[in-house]
């Protein structure tokens, strides 16, 4: 009998083991608050106006959903579609859209909302995509970006903080 009852534990307990390792039914995710998202957008537009350059910006959740979007007074309507995009693009990849350049011309570069020039970066803190970000409208593409990270820049430490 006190072999049996040792046998039903070690099978209790292996079976236990077994349900540990097991996926859990939910995972938590983490993404920007809107304040957040408010705040890389404006911080995009600040850094371009110090250049004398007026943009469109738009802040996506991991997703690709729209959080914020911004026009500068004078910054051409075009420029909001082409920064959702690029905002859509980077977050999808997990990549900055400057890096995607080379796959523009193939077929998964050629799906509709998907911009691969640069402009777009994701917003990452702790290892984990919360969001991403998108600039148009200045000359260049890689002041786009750079006006992107600027953005980013405003709040990275606080979400480092948080994570």
């Amino acid at each position: 009998m006190k072999r049996v009852m040792i046998a039903i534990s070690l099978c209790y307990g292996i079976s236990m083991g077994v349900v540990a390792d097991e996926a859990a039914p939910s995972v938590s995710v983490k993404r920007l608050a809107l304040e957040s998202a408010n705040r890389i957008a404006l911080g995009a537009i600040e850094a371009c106006r110090k250049q004398g350059i007026q943009i469109g910006v738009t802040v996506v959740d991991r997703d690709g959903t729209v959080q914020a979007v911004m026009r500068d007074t004078i910054a051409a309507q075009i420029t909001v579609p082409i920064s959702r995009m690029k905002a859509f693009t980077a977050a999808n990849f997990n990549a900055a859209t400057s890096a995607l350049k080379s796959r523009a011309n193939t077929p998964i570069g050629q799906i509709d909302g998907l911009v691969m020039s640069a402009g777009g970066l994701p917003v990452q803190a702790g290892g984990q995509l919360l969001g991403a970000v998108g600039v148009s409208g200045a000359p260049s593409g890689e002041t786009d970006e750079a006006c992107a990270q600027a953005g980013i820049d405003t709040i990275i430490d606080d979400l480092e903080m948080e994570m």
